[in-house]
């Protein structure tokens, strides 16, 4: 989580008396940033122009090998490094801003530490940026893989990459691309250490007089100028922290009868911890003076944010945790940000009056320096049922937001579509293209959320419910395009399985697993993962996922030419079939045994295998899967070099493709009969056959 200082718009009196109150109060005149502030993006910037103008000339600096004489291979790296609560993530907001210009290709943002303090993983920070660059996400890729997809989508653009709150270079390293033209600002508590030609900029205290500019923009200039002295012992007592600062002048803005001395006695009644380095102090007092300000419902809300997926907080998430009404919640979340409690994601107005359709509305995240605290205080105060209680909660509401969102995408007067319509508006989208919009910007959050409920394990119900509703969501919406987010679902589903012991879940996940590793052209992978579902199928005697088991085997061995494998495992998903009635199945399975027994010379056991699907398929009146079957008998007339009793079942193929009307089937016979007939010296005739195919491929439907 970043350390970002807070604030926009308007500055609101805080929630000392209640939301209702401070909603009102919102709408009256209140002081506004002032120009150069607004013009360097955010609150809170004040002091650090001499440190932004080092920035930029450090970005066009040369470096190591440039002066060797030959241009850097990599990107420039730049280090804003400075404690929590420093304004390192603003600073690198208002570089970013004032260089826009020079990178025509974006900004991409990652913030590089997880809700819970730790590291996010380069997985999914690779995952994140890839999806921000709308570049196809390998599904189950690694993290290597993942990294160098990123540079790959980087190499050759002019982009300016944010690295937010970065663990360490272990975390950066492999997402720096090879890209001259782009640019990557990390912002970290400590050194890059390993990574070369980086340009660090440490960031102390602000000085006094830039202390006392934040303090005075977040109380006003009346209650400063008429005391300046006491305003300078409370910036200087401050350490100069910009969140401290902005937490405090927050504080007193919402109380327009105190004076700044009021301010500094209030902080100095705050208790401190005996072991609280020195560092620490200010931001722990302007902080837990903020919070202890707070009515019960807000302070309540505030504790739980922590619990937010991804660290991000909209007005759904907070009623679910804070067991409130969603107007009350938004209320309160407006009131955080006037406090320096949140700031707003995503461009959102902060000031707006709360969305009335699902996915509207601003989102936020609570600055990574206030995190350890809010954190602290949810383990202080919550008892740990009340804690699950909320969790399950917020986790049902996501449930009940992401089974609306797949609603969204089923034909109008579907089961789906005629349940999402009882459900209150809030948690209704208007459009189809809204709820893709929803899911595709909460993306991360929800993968967060679903991954949070498996880790709890004590919701294992709700983990599933919502596994399975954001699969039915992400292939409704975004079909082949959501793999990469299939594969992690999957992956949890797994890891409820074997927990719980359930052998049918833990079958159906291996399958699907292996599925996306075929796809990904992960064979031996793939492999593995169906020997599992098997075992586990055959365990509970679950001949569906048995079947599906065997048959993925034998097209595994079939991609790796191990035809003689590949024969035997569809022989075993044949006799299982065949127990079962499953005719259709049956005479797939026939001429898949029919293909590999070609290939491994088995001509004559071939063709009667391929008679024997032929036969099934015209019993059950299916002439496309007929055709399919004489296709495969023509594939092994041409392994035994009989290129005219080949050439005789692609006629008669195309013939029963025809009778079936299927357009794709007929295009690529028409293109196999013209390669036959080159083959035989026919050329004119297979011209004939090839625009054919061509006219065909152009008549199927988008």
């Amino acid at each position: 989580m970043t350390d970002q200082a807070v604030g926009g718009g308007h500055l609101a009196p805080g929630v000392a008396r209640g939301a209702g109150a401070a909603a009102r109060d919102r709408r009256g005149a209140l002081p506004r940033r002032d120009a150069a502030t607004a013009r360097a993006g955010l609150p809170g910037f004040a002091g650090r122009r001499h440190e932004l103008k080092a920035l930029r000339a450090d970005i066009g600096r040369a470096g190591l090998d440039t002066l060797t004489g030959r241009r850097g291979a990599r990107s420039r790296v730049l280090l804003i490094a400075g404690r929590p609560g420093s304004g390192r993530t603003t600073l690198a907001e208002a570089l970013l801003r004032e260089v826009a210009d020079d990178y025509p290709d974006g900004v991409l943002r990652a913030v590089l530490t997880g809700r819970d303090g730790a590291p996010a993983g380069l997985a999914r920070t690779a995952r994140d940026l890839l999806a921000a660059l709308g570049t196809d996400v390998p599904a189950g890729a690694d993290e290597d893989a993942l990294a160098e997809a990123v540079r790959t989508a980087l190499a050759g653009r002019r982009a300016a990459l944010l690295l937010d709150d970065a663990p360490g270079a272990e975390h950066v390293e492999p997402l720096i691309p090879d890209a001259p033209d782009c640019l990557v600002v990390v912002v970290a508590q400590g050194p890059l250490t390993g990574i070369p030609d980086v340009r660090p900029c440490v960031l102390g205290g602000l000085d006094t007089a830039s202390a006392v500019e934040v303090l005075c923009h977040y109380a006003g200039p009346t209650r400063v100028t008429v005391d300046p002295r006491t305003a300078e012992a409370v910036a200087e007592e401050s350490g100069g922290q910009p969140a401290a600062l902005i937490l405090a002048g927050a504080w007193l803005a919402a109380r327009p009868k105190l004076s700044v001395a009021d301010l500094r006695q209030a902080l100095l009644a705050v208790p401190l911890p005996p072991d609280l380095p020195a560092g620490a102090r200010p931001l722990h007092r302007a902080f837990h003076l903020t919070y202890g300000s707070l009515p019960q419902p807000a302070a309540r809300i505030l504790r739980f944010a922590t619990l937010a997926p991804d660290g991000l907080v909209d007005v759904h998430t907070a009623a679910a945790l804070g067991g409130c009404t969603m107007p009350a919640a938004a209320a309160v979340l407006h009131d955080f940000v006037a406090l320096g409690l949140l700031r707003p994601v995503d461009g959102t107005d902060p000031t707006g009056a709360g969305p009335v359709d699902a996915g509207a509305g601003p989102r936020y995240r609570l600055p990574g320096c206030l995190a350890p605290l809010s954190r602290a205080l949810l383990h202080e105060q919550e008892r740990p049922a009340d804690v699950q209680l909320a969790r399950a909660r917020m986790l049902e509401r996501t449930v009940r937001l992401v089974r609306s969102c797949w609603a969204a995408a089923e034909p109008d007067g579907s089961p789906a579509r005629r349940k999402a319509a009882e459900l209150p508006r809030p948690l209704r989208f208007p459009t189809r293209a809204a709820a893709a919009h929803w899911l595709r910007t909460h993306r991360g959050a929800l993968l967060d959320a679903a991954a949070m409920a498996v880790a709890d394990g004590q919701l294992d119900t709700l983990d599933r419910r919502l596994i399975a509703a954001l699969t039915r969501a992400l292939l409704a919406h975004q079909g082949p395009e959501a793999a990469a987010d299939l594969y992690a679902l999957h992956e949890l589903v797994l890891r409820v399985a074997e927990r719980r012991t359930v052998p049918r879940e833990r079958a159906a996940a291996l399958l699907n697993l292996g599925d996306l590793d075929a796809r990904a052209g992960r064979t031996e992978q793939a492999l593995g993962r169906y020997r599992g579902a098997l075992e586990a199928a055959r365990s509970v005697k679950d001949p569906t996922a048995t079947g599906r088991a065997l048959e993925s085997l034998g097209d595994s061995y079939a991609e790796l030419a191990d035809w003689v494998r590949a024969a035997d495992w569809y022989g075993r998903a044949l006799e299982l079939r065949l127990a079962r009635g499953e005719r259709s199945d049956a005479a797939r399975l026939y001429a898949r045994i029919g293909g590999a027994h070609g290939r491994t010379g088995r001509y004559e056991q071939a063709l009667r295998d391929c008679r024997a699907a032929a036969r099934t398929f015209r019993r059950l009146g299916d002439p496309a899967g007929q055709a399919g079957a004489e296709e495969v008998a023509a594939g092994v007339h041409e392994c035994a070099g009989q290129l005219d009793a080949a050439l005789g079942r692609r006629l008669e193929a195309l013939d029963l493709a025809r009778a079936a009307a299927d357009g794709e089937l007929e295009a690529d016979l028409q293109l196999r009969i013209a390669e036959l007939l080159d083959r035989l010296g026919d050329p004119e005739a297979a011209r004939l056959h090839r625009a054919a195919g061509e006219r065909c491929r152009k008549e199927i439907p988008e």
